[in-house]
């Protein structure tokens, strides 16, 4: 990978997982729907000047209903899915959550679409869900005041972008990235609207909160967008995802270091199985011949 390639790569991954931090410094003041309303419609605002500029918004109208529902898989409920998660769990735990991602994309892809799974793939989708499992097994409390309904919101989130991924490869296949983009954030913006009015927050919320919500929309989504979509364009689908294993390694780090958070036996474990899963599901691991 060339330098100003791995650049990307690990801008990237920094700045993905430092939305696991805004997420948890804004959604005490916002609330999940607020919160997660201003993100994507931020993020549609970013990206709507450079989706006019190169002609895209014919694109995006011609294929506006596929694109609403990966907007709603891809940004909507995941991301709700993740604030509401954030409200108690730490920034490093979900960023590690989201690191099965790909695991999902797999499973998904061979259930609905028919994709072919080797060995070595379908044991990298075992291995995932057993790293799932060490990374919650301590935090799966459903008393009164317990995390376990905010980690089973964290474990889901992933399933969704594995639905949108193959929903895009389904229904969206050639159409310019760009245009996925914009039109899944505007999308996902429409359809939070009417919940994010019912649900916004009452009293103002600090300048904090307004600063963290504000590059969580547009550093960590409408700008993230664009540094992934070149990394696809030199490096391929496979190599841009791969930020999936950095990802974790920079939301634990600032967790630890902005919030204060712990790194829990549990949580180093977790992350070590889920990522080795994840490059068996990938194919990145290949067995010697």
């Amino acid at each position: 990978m060339r330098g100003r390639n791995l650049l990307d790569l690990l801008l990237l991954a920094a700045v993905w997982g430092g939305s696991f931090l805004f997420m948890r410094v804004a959604v005490a003041e916002f609330g999940p729907v607020a919160l997660i309303e201003l993100r994507v419609g931020l993020a549609a605002l970013f990206l709507l000047p450079a989706a006019l500029w190169r002609g895209k918004l014919p694109l995006i109208a011609k294929h506006w209903k596929a694109l609403l529902m990966v907007g709603m898989l891809n940004a909507a409920v995941p991301f709700l899915l993740y604030a509401y998660a954030a409200q108690s769990l730490g920034a490093g735990f979900l960023s590690v959550a989201n690191a099965v991602t790909p695991v999902w994309g797999a499973v998904i892809g061979w259930l609905w679409l028919g994709d072919r799974l080797a060995w070595t793939r379908s044991l990298g989708l075992m291995i995932g869900v057993v790293g799932i499992v060490v990374l919650v097994w301590d935090k799966l409390n459903f008393n009164a005041g317990g995390t376990g309904p905010a980690v089973l919101a964290a474990v889901s989130a992933p399933v969704f972008y594995g639905i949108a991924a193959n929903w895009t490869k389904r229904f969206l296949t050639g159409v310019d990235a760009l245009a996925n983009a914009t039109g899944s954030m505007v999308g996902a913006s429409l359809a939070l609207l009417p919940l994010a009015i019912w649900f916004w927050p009452e009293s103002p919320a600090s300048l904090q909160a307004w600063i963290a919500t504000i590059l969580l929309a547009v550093v960590c989504t409408g700008a993230a967008y664009i540094i992934f979509f070149r990394l696809i364009a030199n490096v391929g689908p496979t190599g841009a995802v791969s930020v999936t294993f950095l990802v974790p390694i920079f939301g634990v780090v600032w967790g630890a270091w902005f919030l204060g958070e712990s790194i829990t036996p549990s949580i180093a474990a977790g992350a070590a199985i889920i990522l080795a899963g994840t490059a068996l599901a990938l194919g990145l691991l290949k067995r010697r011949a």
